[in-house]
């Protein structure tokens, strides 16, 4: 019944900024608005609040020592470049996943989950290694091959895991697969500008790379503020298979330069493949979405 109140509530603010042509006091009430919700969410449930703050200075302490070992590797003026899109990045994620308290919701019962778990404290450090390697980017510091492997290598850890542990421990949530997009979204687009800084990724490949998490978001997008209707984004075959293509993409470009004159040879046919599937994976989402749509007009037409 809650879930239902909250998502009508959402539907109306959504509905209401349309109405309002999207002006800017009407995104001000809708970010006002949104904002009380989480801190309703946060006051009515003690036990998720302690563990979002839990979280929360677990990641800064994080933060914190990945700044101390800059300093001490990169010297202070490199700490100094990154240090204001750093911070900005980590709290942005903090207060990100504050705002959407409110999703952390089981998808098998629907009822709100009391902590925020170990899986998606697990996607959130992918998520504090993206904002260190866009930190660096944005400061104009150069990063190696050598660091972004060693990251995503980290990140592909927890990307693993994550899901593993959220099926493991029932702890499956809407929030749970906002975060993971989010990290994965950050943690490419670093990797690709990074490849293409350094002059090992062509830019036609990069923007191919790119559009694979930019076309849904740009859908959902539309979606909630033209129809104020979600878009269901769930995994596909062609989906999994066009990341896993990408992740290996990835990983043979970042590879160690004694590694490459044994893995050069997969270079071309692992980047055809790529690219058919990272073509292929949009469009069997949408066809699942359109799928997706005539069920449930057709089940609403039934039961009217």
């Amino acid at each position: 019944m809650q879930k239902d109140a909250e998502q009508a509530f959402v539907v109306e603010l959504l509905t209401t900024l349309r109405r309002e042509r999207f002006s800017a006091r009407a995104w001000g009430r809708f970010f006002q608005y949104s904002w009380l919700m989480s801190c309703q969410t946060a006051y009515e449930n003690p036990s998720l609040r302690r563990s979002w703050l839990r979280v929360t200075w677990f990641i800064g302490l994080l933060a914190l020592v990945i700044l101390f070992a800059n300093s001490l590797l990169a010297g202070v003026s490199d700490t100094v470049r990154l240090l204001p899109a750093f911070i900005f990045c980590v709290a942005w994620q903090q207060c990100d996943l504050f705002w959407h308290l409110g999703l952390h919701r089981s998808v098998a019962s629907g009822r709100l989950l009391p902590y925020v778990g170990v899986a998606n404290t697990l996607t959130w450090l992918r998520g504090l290694g993206a904002a260190y390697l866009l930190a660096r980017l944005v400061g104009g510091l150069a990063v190696s091959s050598s660091l972004a492997l060693a990251i995503f290598s980290c990140g592909i850890v927890t990307d693993i895991l994550d899901g593993y542990l959220a099926r493991h421990w029932r702890m499956q949530s809407k929030l749970g697969q906002i975060a993971d997009g989010e990290a994965d979204f950050c943690l490419y687009l670093a990797l690709t500008l990074i490849l293409l800084q350094n002059g090992i990724l062509p830019l036609w490949i990069g923007l191919v790379m790119l559009l694979r998490f930019l076309l849904p978001l740009i859908a959902a997008l539309l979606s909630y503020l033209a129809f104020a209707q979600p878009v269901r984004f769930g995994s596909t075959l062609w989906g999994k298979a066009a990341g896993l293509m990408q992740c290996l993409y990835f990983l043979l470009l970042l590879a160690p330069p004694y590694l490459s004159n044994f893995i050069h040879f997969l270079h071309l046919p692992l980047l055809v493949v790529m690219i058919c599937l990272l073509i292929a994976a949009p469009v069997a989402q949408l066809a699942a979405n359109v799928g997706t749509h005539i069920q449930t007009t057709k089940s609403t037409s039934s039961l009217d």
